[in-house]
């Protein structure tokens, strides 16, 4: 049987007679990529909400890897299907586009074997009344793709036009192309260690690599809840790139600091900075997203003072010596971990979030003490919500640039900027390590 199939009656009463249904983690991910497609939901919300409770781990891994699978290689799924098909499909069988495309991603990435993927695929056509009459199709379809596997395609036709576009003209072609190969690939898993003197011993535990900056790198696949370490709190997930503003803070003020961890959840820099041994609060606008912190802070047997609030909107008992703000974006950075970022985002919200990041830093600079530190963050790659932001924070009064030292990065001199800044990009190769998610840093000390 496929992975993540199984006899049981579809959710939706979608099922017609007595006809074998797919099974449930497929439909879940057929609605998932529908919320994502339509609606801009991110996938993990959207799979959470279509998958059943009671849904067994296994099912629940294998629908976030097909999910992840069809939006990740997206272009060439779409590239590989088009010439198969005699004219294109009708506006309204939006859902028989993403059955063949999940089809196509458990073929060609998944390697499930061809008469299981194509069944599963029919299946969830005969399933719905708006896609049953397209079930011939689709097994045709799928089955001319198993007999015609594709050459490999151009990794840029993975990127929407205008991401394309947009990282051409900001990185240019060379960069666009390399940093499509590598969003092409599933993302290794990274981690921070509590307690940086223990980095080598956990590493040898878990067969890690250590990074120069400091993270441990694990192979791709790797179950967590499982690994030495965890349930004592010894470190948390992390990524490499995401790990390195709360340092660049940590590492500017002293032992013992207040400082506050702004937009904190889910959480990793918290954590990072409690373990340095600072007074930390966190604040996100989210009290369910806090939620994780709390978990991550008990399990860790970390300290943090944790609120829910509106930064713009809250005022701090005292002011602060050292803010991290690692402000809402577009969050194209994350593409590698959250590919769905590139196809529910949109560029026309780019221009209220560079005002919202405006509205934060303008609250930040208010919450810190004279001589206080400020490290503005964003997981983007657009420079819109990097390195205009903080040009424009270079050009305000009341605060001086800290330039960010090689040192500081573990030595990786191209993750800085001529104006030192920090800035990562999925095409970074750590000495043969790989590359990192989308980050931008930029550190500055508050005059007066």
């Amino acid at each position: 049987m496929a992975p993540g199939a199984d006899r049981r009656a579809p959710r939706g009463g979608r099922a017609h007679g007595r006809r074998p249904v797919a099974s449930p983690a497929r439909a879940a991910v057929l609605d998932a990529l529908s919320a994502v497609f339509e609606d801009g939901a991110p996938l993990e919300d959207a799979l959470a909400a279509a998958l059943p409770a009671g849904t067994p781990s296994q099912d629940r891994r294998f629908a976030r890897m097909l999910a992840a699978s069809c939006l990740r290689r997206l272009g060439e799924i779409d590239a590989a299907l088009g010439p198969l098909l005699e004219k294109p499909l009708p506006r309204k069988a939006a859902r028989v586009r993403d059955i063949l495309r999940l089809g196509a991603a458990d073929l060609l990435f998944l390697d499930t074997p061809a008469h299981a993927a194509v069944d599963q695929a029919v299946r969830l056509a005969r399933a719905d009344r708006t896609s049953a009459g397209f079930a011939g199709l689709v097994n045709a379809v799928l089955r001319r793709l198993d007999r015609e596997r594709p050459a490999p395609a151009d990794p840029l036709l993975n990127l929407p036009g205008w991401i394309r576009e947009r990282w051409t003209a900001s990185w240019g072609e060379k960069a666009t192309r390399a940093m499509a190969a590598a969003l092409a690939s599933v993302p290794p898993l990274d981690i921070t260690v509590r307690d940086p003197a223990g980095t080598k011993g956990l590493a040898d535990a878990l067969g890690a690599e250590v990074l120069a900056t400091g993270s441990l790198r694990l192979a791709t696949g790797t179950r967590i809840d499982t690994l030495p370490g965890f349930a004592q709190g010894h470190w948390w997930v992390q990524g490499a790139a995401a790990a390195l503003p709360a340092r660049l803070l940590a590492g500017a003020v002293a032992p013992g600091t207040r400082v506050a961890d702004l937009c904190a959840a889910p959480g990793g820099k918290t954590l990072q900075l409690a373990a340095a041994g600072l007074e930390v609060t966190a604040v996100d606008i989210s009290d369910d997203r806090l939620e994780r912190l709390r978990e991550n802070l008990s399990r860790t047997g970390l300290a943090a003072d944790v609120i829910a609030a509106d930064v713009r909107a809250w005022t701090p008992d005292v002011r602060f010596d050292g803010i991290l703000l690692d402000a809402p974006c577009l969050a194209t950075g994350t593409a590698g971990r959250h590919p769905d970022v590139l196809w529910s985002k949109r560029a026309r919200q780019l221009d209220s979030l560079v005002s919202l990041q405006a509205e934060l830093t303008e609250a930040a600079i208010g919450m810190l003490t004279p001589g206080g530190v400020l490290v503005f963050a964003t997981c983007s790659l657009e420079p819109e919500e990097g390195e205009a932001r903080a040009a424009r924070l270079a050009e305000d009064p009341r605060l001086i640039s800290v330039p960010i030292r090689g040192e500081e990065v573990g030595g990786v001199q191209a993750l800085l900027t001529p104006e030192g800044w920090l800035r990562t990009r999925p095409d970074h190769d750590l000495e043969g390590a790989g590359g990192l998610e989308g980050f931008f840093a930029a550190r500055f000390r508050r005059t007066g």
